[in-house]
């Protein structure tokens, strides 16, 4: 039997993304609104209310509307919008984090797609705190750089004309109120008190992010070592297929690229640095893990099939 799916802004980057995931599966069949009627709403409840599953690529205000239209209690939706990260009804769709919000994303009817940034950052920060490792309170710092993809239709065609701005050549700095949207959930999934001073760049390539975190020993709870921190992340990822921890100290004189997992939906984590000041950063794709990938990968678990199929 195939599900029917029908992906709701699939004319955007993400939406894309989870089509083109979908080009070689059997047990989907992908469900589509004319063009004129994608605005209409009772032409667009009738398409949701007879899918199985529903993807939101859309703004969030829309994402909400289009789950207002949702009425049949058997559809499921996976919303990659902003809106519902933080609703306590949705499940976060970020398996690997705990066992818990596994078994929240295979049993929810309603499953929230984390933000690119978020995804790198809670991976960080979640085990942390857990552990016991990190307090509460930790004046959090996030360091991060992304392709030009994860910015949307508009920045993408910026970023590709030809006779662009020269300051595109260059990376830029943004966020600069720290009212990034990604800020909320950062905090919550990740137990901190406070929200962390967020620095992200965007960069003159496509796709592919890092997020970093830097750790002063002296002022955690407990006293730890970089391997010590290193020993922590290894037991808490052990047997995820997905995010993989990479050998202590391994690139600790080298570089770690933004771009290596480009098309993937795969996550590393690299800890380094020295024991007074330790570093820890995530690398995956934007449009893959922190995005599509994910999205996919929650369908999946979902359904109570191989979590990566298509992937």
């Amino acid at each position: 039997m195939a599900y029917k799916v029908f992906i709701d802004g699939k004319e955007g980057t993400t939406g894309l993304k989870i089509f083109q995931r979908f080009a070689n599966r059997d047990d989907v069949e992908i469900i589509t609104i004319e063009e004129e009627k994608r605005k209409d709403p009772s032409e667009k409840a009738k398409i949701i209310n007879s899918s199985d599953f529903t993807f939101l690529c859309l703004p969030d205000e829309a994402a909400v509307e289009s789950v207002k239209l949702c009425t049949n209690p058997d559809t499921r939706i996976i919303d990659a919008s902003t809106a519902h990260r933080v609703n306590p009804d949705w499940a976060y769709g970020f398996p690997e984090l705990d066992s818990s919000f596994r078994r929240k994303i295979e049993k929810s009817k309603r499953v929230a797609v984390p933000g690119c940034y978020a995804s790198g950052t809670v991976a960080i920060l979640y085990p942390l705190v857990k552990s016991g490792i990190m307090p509460r309170d930790y004046p959090v710092v996030v360091h991060a750089v992304s392709g030009y993809s994860g910015a949307g239709k508009k920045t993408i065609a910026l970023y590709e004309s030809e006779n662009r701005n020269p300051e595109l050549d260059s990376p830029r700095l943004y966020a600069l109120t720290q009212n990034h949207k990604h800020l909320p959930e950062m905090k919550l999934i990740s137990g901190l008190e406070y929200q962390p001073i967020f620095n992200p760049y965007i960069c003159d390539y496509f796709q592919g992010m890092t997020v970093t975190v830097g750790l002063h020993s002296r002022m955690l709870n407990k006293k730890v070592t970089a391997r010590d921190v290193w020993d922590m992340f290894r037991e808490h990822y052990q047997g995820c297929r997905f995010v993989k921890v990479e050998e202590f100290m391994v690139f600790a004189e080298q570089f770690i690229a933004a771009n290596t997992l480009a098309g993937t939906n795969n996550m590393q984590l690299f800890i380094y640095g020295n024991d007074e000041r330790i570093m820890v950063t995530t690398r995956f794709d934007n449009l893959g893990k922190g995005a599509s990938g994910a999205a996919v990968q929650c369908m999946n678990i979902m359904m109570g099939i191989d979590e990566g199929k298509g992937l």
